[in-house]
């Protein structure tokens, strides 16, 4: 399938009897485990996390099997298959999902309250990194490109001025907004892409689907382009979670479009230098701009 960028995705059926099942299986490219960035877990990692979330009551495609890396089919699981959409302008424009967008954030709210709970004692070993890890991270990546921009550096200074008190640290998704995300007719289907999962502060995740570079256009709806975010905070509330002040999420969206422009660099390098020289990486890099945008929005609202 062509979804997933770092992964294999393969659909297949297993036929049992009268019985057919949909499946889905995620593979390390070629089968064979390849090194990976210091924040990419392993798959057998992800699929205990799949697991555990599953526990929990957020809803996630079950997991099925594991392979180990030398197995046959090589490093990989096999998952339910969830039927819906992750494209982000089909979510949002299609009238397929006209009566799932009204409650999507509730939804959204739910499901990483589920995924907060997680008692972290229960997982395998995960990266950890907060605020401060962040900041210091991507301003070593900016830094090396040598290329100052002085939006990036306004909003670096703003940052690290206003930083936040940490919160207890529970499991963050990392990567939890439209196209991570399936979503049929009734909301929310399925959370997938599980491999930038972390230990951290539960805000990140809030923030991230709020990034304005996730709302595809939408850009009236904070969340996702479909949604406010106080009616997912107060989900995300009454499932469980801490009742955050829509201002608490101000410092991580501001944090995270900061991230997603310096994400963009690295895109362009990767084609600039021929490493990856796909269009997909060229388009991505132009996007350095829009984060400049919407981190000058963001600012002017903070200052």
């Amino acid at each position: 399938m062509s979804g997933g960028a770092s992964q294999e995705t393969w659909a297949f059926e297993v036929v049992d009897g009268g019985a057919t099942h949909r499946l889905i299986l995620r593979r390390a490219p070629g089968g064979e485990s390849v090194a990976r960035s210091s924040e990419a877990i392993t798959l057998q990692t992800e699929s205990a996390l799949l697991a555990c979330a599953d526990m929990a009551g957020v809803p996630v495609p079950g997991v099925l099997g594991v392979f180990e890396p030398g197995s046959d089919v090589g490093e990989a699981f096999i998952m339910h298959r969830i039927e819906g959409e992750t494209l982000g302008r089909k979510i949002l424009r299609d009238d397929a999902y006209k009566a799932a967008r009204p409650v999507l954030s509730k939804q959204c709210g739910e499901a990483l309250a589920g995924i907060h709970a997680v008692d972290i004692d229960t997982l395998p070993e995960l990266p950890r990194s907060d605020g401060a890890d962040q900041i210091k991270k991507y301003e070593n990546i900016y830094r090396t490109f040598d290329l100052p921009r002085p939006v990036f550096e306004l909003a670096f200074a703003w940052l690290k001025a206003n930083e936040p008190a940490p919160q207890p640290p529970v499991l963050v998704h990392g990567d939890f907004r439209l196209g991570n995300l399936i979503v049929d007719e009734q909301g929310l289907a399925s959370v997938l892409d599980w491999e930038l999962s972390h230990i951290g502060d539960p805000r990140e995740d809030i923030a991230w689907i709020c990034v304005n570079s996730w709302r595809f256009g939408q850009i009236a709806h904070r969340v996702g382009g479909f949604g406010e975010l106080d009616e997912l905070l107060d989900a995300y509330a009454a499932a469980g979670g801490t009742r955050f002040d829509a201002r608490e999420i101000d410092w991580w969206e501001t944090m995270g479009s900061l991230k997603w422009g310096i994400m963009c660099m690295i895109m362009y390098e990767a084609f600039r230098s021929g490493g990856d020289p796909s269009v997909e990486r060229a388009a991505i890099g132009r996007r350095v701009s829009e984060t400049e945008i919407d981190l000058l929005n963001l600012l002017e609202k903070a200052i």
